[in-house]
C-alpha cells in the first residue's frame, strides 16, 4: 500500500475538523458513501432540537461537501475567497431544488504541512480554522473548471456556529448565497 499524498493527508484532517466540531456540538457526523460522494456530498450532519434560539423542526439534516487548501485565500474584508474545482460541484452546491440543505466546509490550512498537527500530552491542535458558506442560488458560472466563492469570516465552521446553523434550518431559513456575501 502507497503512503498517502499530501491531498490525501489534507482531506483526512479536514474530516477530522468536522467530526471534532460535530462531537462537541452533540451532532452526529457519517461520511459519505462513494454514491453520495459522486452527487458532492462528503458528510451527512444530523442535530437534533430543541436548537439554542432554534424553531420548531426537531431533526436537521445538513449536507457538506469538504475541502482543505494549504493555498492561503485572499482575504477581502469580512471574505475568504476559494477556487472550487469542478463546475458540476459547484453547481450541486448552489441548486435550489434540494431538500437537506448543502454547505460547503473549507479548511484552511498552514503552509507548511509540519505545522498542521500538534501533539502532547495535554493538546492536540490542528492548526488554522475552516469556514462554511451555502451556495444555494448563487449565479451559474461563466468559467468551465473552476468558480472562486467567498466565504463570509463570520461564519466558522465550529461548534457555536454550527449550533447557530441548524438552529436557523429548525425555523426554515435556509441560506442563500447572495444573502451571505453581499
Amino acid at each position: 500500500m502507497k503512503p498517502l499524498s499530501p491531498n490525501d493527508i489534507e482531506a483526512e484532517l479536514s474530516y477530522a475538523y468536522l467530526h471534532a466540531v460535530a462531537a462537541k456540538a452533540g451532532v452526529g457526523c457519517k461520511v459519505g458513501s462513494r454514491h453520495d460522494d459522486n452527487a458532492g456530498i462528503d458528510a451527512e450532519l444530523t442535530g437534533w432540537g430543541p436548537f439554542p434560539g432554534g424553531g420548531y423542526l426537531e431533526e436537521i439534516n445538513i449536507n457538506i461537501q469538504l475541502k482543505a487548501t494549504v493555498q492561503q485565500p485572499a482575504t477581502s474584508g469580512e471574505y475568504c475567497s476559494y477556487s472550487l474545482q469542478g463546475i458540476p460541484r459547484y453547481d450541486d452546491l448552489r441548486n435550489e431544488a434540494l431538500a437537506t440543505p448543502r454547505i460547503l466546509v473549507v479548511l484552511f490550512l498552514p503552509d507548511d504541512s509540519n505545522l498542521w498537527l500538534h501533539h502532547t500530552e495535554d493538546a492536540l491542535t490542528l492548526r488554522r480554522c475552516a469556514y462554511w458558506v451555502s451556495l444555494r442560488g448563487a449565479e451559474p458560472s461563466d468559467n468551465k473548471t473552476a468558480q472562486t466563492v467567498y466565504l463570509p469570516r463570520t461564519q466558522r465552521f465550529d461548534p457555536d456556529g454550527l449550533l447557530a446553523l441548524m438552529a436557523r434550518l429548525s425555523r426554515n431559513e435556509v441560506p442563500r448565497y447572495r444573502e451571505q456575501v453581499a
